[in-house]
Parts: C-alpha cells; sequence; structure tokens
C-alpha cells in the first residue's frame, strides 16, 4: 500500500490530505476532466489522492471479487448491497491495484492508514474479503489506481488555477451518486460550474 510518509503539522501550512480537489471546468487534461479528488496525502515530498466520481468501465465489483477468489457470504442483503457498489477509476497510476478509502470503523494496524477529518485508507485483500463477508467498514469506496504528484506539482497546479478544493464529507465521499458528486463538491464552495469563465486569472 502507498504510506507516503507523512510529518504532523498544522492544516494551516495549506496542506490538502484529508480535503477534496476539483477539476476547473477547463482542465486540459481529459483524465480529470470534472474529477474530484479525496486527498489521501499530501506533504512537502508530494501527493496522493483518489478520484471519487469516475466509474471503471466493464468493471462490476462481484467480478473483481470472483476474478480474486473472494466469495461473497450467503446472506441476500450482503448479495444485494454487493451488487449495487461500483469500482471506481482512482487514477491513471498503478490501475491495477486497488486502494479502499473507508469510514474508521474498520482498522487493522500497519495496514490501514488514517486520514485526517475521520477517513482510513485500506489497500489489502482482507478489506475486500471482510466486505464480502458482511464484516467491513459501515460505508467505502474501492478504486483502482490513484493520481499522484511530484513535490510541489501540485501547489503549481493549483497556481495556475487547474484546481480548487473544499472539506470532505462522509456523505458526498461515499455518494453512490457519482455523477452528482462534482456540482455537490462545486456547491460547497459556493461555486456554480456553468458560472466560471474561461480566462485564467489569481485570486
Amino acid at each position: 500500500m502507498l504510506t507516503p510518509r507523512r510529518k504532523r503539522r498544522k492544516s494551516a501550512e495549506g496542506y490538502l490530505d484529508g480535503q477534496l480537489l476539483i477539476a476547473m471546468p477547463l482542465m486540459s487534461d481529459r483524465r480529470f476532466a470534472r474529477s474530484v479528488i479525496y486527498m489521501c496525502a499530501h506533504s512537502e515530498e508530494g501527493a496522493m489522492g483518489l478520484i471519487i466520481n469516475q466509474r471503471a468501465p466493464n468493471m462490476a465489483f462481484p467480478d473483481l471479487l470472483n476474478k480474486l477468489g473472494i466469495k461473497v457470504g450467503g446472506d441476500d442483503g450482503i448479495a444485494n448491497e454487493i451488487l449495487s457498489r461500483s469500482v471506481h477509476v482512482g487514477g491513471p497510476v498503478e490501475t491495477g491495484r486497488g486502494f479502499v478509502l473507508h469510514t474508521p470503523d474498520y482498522y487493522v494496524a500497519d495496514t490501514t492508514m488514517k486520514i485526517e477529518g475521520g477517513f482510513c485508507l485500506t489497500a489489502t485483500l482482507d478489506i475486500l474479503k471482510a466486505i464480502a463477508g458482511g464484516e467491513g467498514p459501515d460505508r467505502s469506496l474501492l478504486a483502482l489506481g490513484y493520481a499522484g504528484w511530484s513535490a510541489g506539482q501540485l501547489e503549481s497546479e493549483i497556481h495556475a488555477n487547474g484546481w480548487l478544493n473544499c472539506p470532505a464529507d462522509p456523505d458526498l465521499v461515499f455518494d453512490p451518486d457519482l455523477d452528482n458528486k462534482y456540482p455537490r463538491a462545486m456547491a460547497k464552495i459556493g461555486i456554480d460550474p456553468s458560472h466560471l469563465v474561461s480566462t485564467a486569472g489569481h485570486a
């Protein structure tokens, strides 16, 4: 699991771990168009996050579990919940690797990374087995791959008006309505995407 070394610091230093990164409407990189990214780690060494509003094409959660040899519990409620889950595109880096963003009621020492604001990240098969057996976290999101930035890269992109940011909350992060996440995130900071002008500038 990717676990960037992080130092304890005050949020006033400008790091965005535990927040949402929102692509500006004119994002030039098509991989991140209208994307909302939950920031798992951000420090002077770089940043890592998961796109939370892109569905992986042709990939159903039950099929992924079957491919990994994980059996779903016999309870009908568990089976129905598994069937309704989406597999997300977490980003363009290590796309064959799975990351589960989840609530802190599930925690395994040495494999689960705690993030600011009451979220956790786990990247082992054990959490998928727990979810399939009805013993996983209350709320979770599975993403394949992640978005990564080298030292100073994200700051440069923000300065160039590529991204906005806002606080994260579980209702938005884990909302199954992926199409609604982008306008909801924009609304959290009082912005209507249709009102943003196309000219560059800095506040």
